[in-house]
């Protein structure tokens, strides 16, 4: 789902706005994640689209696109938890950047799931569930923004807003293979959003591809007269806008970070073998003055900035907060005045130390994370593992720069990875264009029409999470959206297959439960590669889709499935795979 789509669609009479609102307000009602922790009540909904039908769409540029919101940031008349319910407060007001957004014609359809006060990078320190990658459900989806990561990546909306003061909104991209913009220092307004670092905040976007991004940043950035740390004036960075000629800073490989994970490490040379096949210059950097900023947000006075935003709040309903992000929190008293002084002026220094870089490179390249971790991995080692997580993302807004994290493609265990590329304040527009240039060859066909892709519905073993499921991510597949197929269809579990595997047949009921399906794109030349290794008795056929759409999908011969369990009654291989329970399933 992207809103280029949606919008062709709106204007071509192809698709309805309110259909579309009301069928991404339904799956998040019955999401499986945790990552949804309120809807916008129905009605709200409702009063919106009344509002647009009223409106010429022609002036609005984000006319009937739903959108989730970070459930720290404010929605009127929807409550605001920060993930901690003995918070909670219901606005009269939405936030700034809601309101700007709604104005567009935008719809919010719900609030998303997130770490305790924005406090950590797993996603895993909520009292709601912690959300896990839609890639594979054994490792964490990242956060703090992990809600809002996860339900731009399942296809339920084409963009979220989330927030991120030092990753929360690039650390859950990366994991989730989206895209995650963290834009300069005050350029979205931050007036409706639960402070963490309150000078270092900031409004972030996840979307599908980075022409969504920039499409979103242009309506939601403004001056806000009331926020005092709204920016005016920020110098606009220029940077090469073609294809090739632009200057990218890399570290020296023996400052590169990946906690041992010789995966990660792979991924890493394909990105620069990338950068140079795009006809990008590599220049090698000193990356130790960043690294020194990053460890000041956690290990310096800045942590007292968490303290002054929630620390009393915190201190008084002890036994209602998580007990790491209490840890973390309380943690801010421990600092002086003394040292945060003497902290800002070796920021200052630091800031000195990196504008060489700027002088040499248009940008830097760095992995988003230096590896991902299993939520049992985290749950061993909460704090420090989540510090490590953090490694290329504390820095940025300590240096006043502005980041754009973009899938890296998928790593050899079919695990996602992520870049980001980091860049002065003000340059968030040209980074977008070189984020474009750099998603070219991994994400095509984020507009209809392009004969560069293919979209593709499996039903079983591809499913995310599911045994084959790598052989979609190392094909530089991307999950599209999630829905279910036209009535018709009949699943069947077919006998003796390893791993377990369902086939589709047609020939069901018109008035019978469609199939989940996840549509996922790839390139034309690895939809190939992956036709020729399907082994039979499934075939690559036509399927319809609920809202009318075909797409190429996994079928199965039907002489293969007489005598099989017909399992159609589940709506889908997941939900007959829970059913079995763990022994019967096969999982262990």
């Amino acid at each position: 789902m992207s809103i280029g789509r949606l919008l062709a669609g709106y204007r071509d009479g192809s698709s309805d706005a309110g259909q579309v609102v009301a069928h991404a307000y339904e799956r998040a009602r019955s999401a499986a994640q945790p990552a949804w922790i309120s809807l916008v009540p129905w009605a709200q909904v409702k009063a919106s689209l009344g509002r647009l039908r009223r409106a010429d769409a022609a002036l609005l540029p984000l006319y009937g696109i739903p959108f989730a919101v970070k459930d720290n940031i404010d929605v009127a008349g929807v409550p605001t938890t920060a993930a901690c319910p003995a918070y909670a407060y219901t606005p009269d007001a939405d936030a700034f950047v809601v309101e700007r957004l709604m104005a567009a014609g935008a719809i919010p359809i719900g609030k998303t799931n997130m770490d305790q006060f924005a406090a950590g990078l797993t996603g895993t320190r909520t009292p709601f569930g912690a959300c896990s990658s839609v890639v594979d459900a054994r490792y964490v989806s990242g956060g703090s923004s992990s809600g809002s990561a996860v339900v731009v990546a399942d296809g339920t909306v084409p963009f979220a807003l989330a927030t991120d003061t030092a990753g929360s909104g690039r650390v859950p991209a990366a994991f989730n293979a989206i895209v995650g913009l963290k834009a300069t220092l005050g350029t979205i307004g931050t007036r409706g959003v639960v402070p963490a670092c309150r000078s270092l905040d900031c409004v972030s976007l996840m979307t599908t591809g980075a022409g969504d991004a920039a499409r979103v940043l242009d309506l939601a950035a403004g001056p806000d007269p009331l926020d005092p740390y709204s920016r005016t004036g920020v110098a606009t960075r220029p940077l090469p806008l073609g294809a090739s000629g632009a200057r990218i800073a890399v570290p020296r490989p023996e400052q590169m970070v990946f906690c041992g994970d010789r995966f990660a490490a792979a991924a890493w040379q394909r990105a620069l073998s990338r950068v140079r096949a795009l006809g990008w210059e590599l220049v090698e950097i000193d990356l130790g003055p960043f690294a020194e900023a990053a460890r000041l947000l956690y290990e310096g006075p800045w942590i007292a900035e968490r303290y002054a935003a929630v620390g009393q709040f915190v201190a008084d309903h002890r036994r209602r907060v998580d007990p790491i992000v209490r840890r973390v929190i309380m943690a801010g008293r421990e600092h002086s005045a003394i040292d945060a002084f003497a902290a800002a002026h070796r920021l200052a220094e630091l800031r000195l130390a990196t504008r060489a870089v700027w002088e040499r490179a248009d940008a830097v390249l760095l992995p988003t994370a230096p590896t991902i971790f299993t939520a049992a991995e985290i749950a061993d080692e909460p704090i420090a593992r989540n510090s490590l997580l953090g490694t290329y993302t504390n820095f940025v807004n300590l240096l006043d720069l502005c980041a754009v994290a973009v899938p890296g493609g998928a790593r050899e265990d079919g695990l996602p990875f992520g870049v980001s590329l980091i860049a002065p304040a003000g340059a968030d527009r040209a980074l977008l264009t070189l984020a474009g240039h750099w998603s070219a060859e991994q994400v095509t066909g984020e507009e209809p029409g392009d004969r560069d892709i293919v979209r593709l519905a499996v039903v079983g073993a591809h499913l995310s999470g599911e045994p084959l499921n790598h052989q979609l991510a190392g094909a530089g597949a991307r999950l599209a959206e999630t829905l279910a197929t036209a009535p018709g269809y009949r699943l069947y579990a077919l006998p003796d297959t390893e791993p377990p595997k369902p086939g589709m047949v047609g020939g069901g009921p018109s008035d019978g439960p469609g199939i989940e399906v996840e549509v996922w794109e790839l390139p034309t030349a690895a939809f190939g590669a992956l036709v020729a290794g399907v082994p039979p008795p499934l075939v690559i056929g036509t399927i319809a889709l609920e809202d009318g759409r075909k797409v190429k999908g996994f079928l199965c011969e039907a002489d293969a499935v007489v005598g099989a369990t017909d399992i159609t009654r589940f709506g889908g291989w997941r939900a007959y795979r829970v059913a079995l329970g763990p022994a019967e399933a096969g999982v262990g």
